[in-house]
């Protein structure tokens, strides 16, 4: 894990199958003392060959790209089934389909869209790199909305028992995560300390043995918890 101030750059690879994209994100990310970009890749079958032999400490990855999309490369490179999962940050276009749950599923660790400004793709890589999970909020929202009448034919008893192990609050938590609410956001919205949150979100992923923030709301998603109960 780096960071700004660390002494080792936080290690990149950019993959993109435009070339322009490429250009773009190596001119935002060469800019940041903190950050080194290592390699770049065109195509799904280089991006995993790559970050395989490079061992970035996070991919930049697109979904939609030739030979191997971006779904399934993120999965043999931060699947459940892989060994050393790497940090996997997913920047591309958003359109109502299915592409951002799967990537998601598929082991990402955050999930950004491409028209977002510079300092949130920046932020995003840092973030990341920390070993927290980012989702912009457009994606939360856009998943809520993807998902609504699957959710709402969810059995409220499976929701229930699959959150049983968790504390009122601990739920209430989970439930604000998967709006797509920061720990700051949610550390304003219960009252509590940022400090507090925290605590809060590394029980819930132990209780429910999940790897990052992304799995939570992933799971919140799929039990029903977002949009049953609103």
């Amino acid at each position: 894990m780096t960071g700004p101030g660390s002494e080792a750059p936080i290690r990149v690879l950019v993959c993109d199958d435009q070339e322009l994209v490429r250009a773009g994100y190596v001119t935002i990310f060469t800019a940041q003392p903190d950050i080194d970009v290592v390699g770049e890749a065109g195509d799904g079958r280089a991006a995993v060959d790559l970050a395989r032999r490079l061992r970035p400490d996070v991919v930049v990855m697109d979904i939609r790209m030739p030979l191997l999309d971006g779904i399934e490369a993120t999965r043999l490179l931060a699947g459940p089934d892989v060994v050393g999962p790497m940090k996997v940050l997913v920047v591309t276009t958003f359109n109502l389909d299915e592409y951002v749950y799967e990537a998601l599923r598929a082991g990402a660790s955050g999930f950004l869209l491409k028209d977002s400004p510079p300092r949130d793709l920046v932020n995003g890589v840092r973030t990341v790199d920390a070993g927290e999970s980012l989702l912009a909020p457009a994606v939360t929202r856009q998943l809520v909305g993807r998902f609504a009448d699957r959710i709402r034919h969810t059995r409220r008893h499976a929701a229930t028992e699959a959150l049983s192990v968790l504390a009122p609050r601990e739920t209430e938590v989970l439930k604000l995560i998967a709006e797509g609410l920061s720990n700051t956001e949610i550390a304003d919205r219960m009252v509590i300390s940022r400090e507090t949150v925290k605590t809060y979100v590394s029980r819930i992923l132990t209780k429910l043995d999940l790897r990052d923030r992304v799995q939570a709301v992933v799971l919140a998603h799929r039990v029903g918890l977002v949009g049953v109960h609103d």
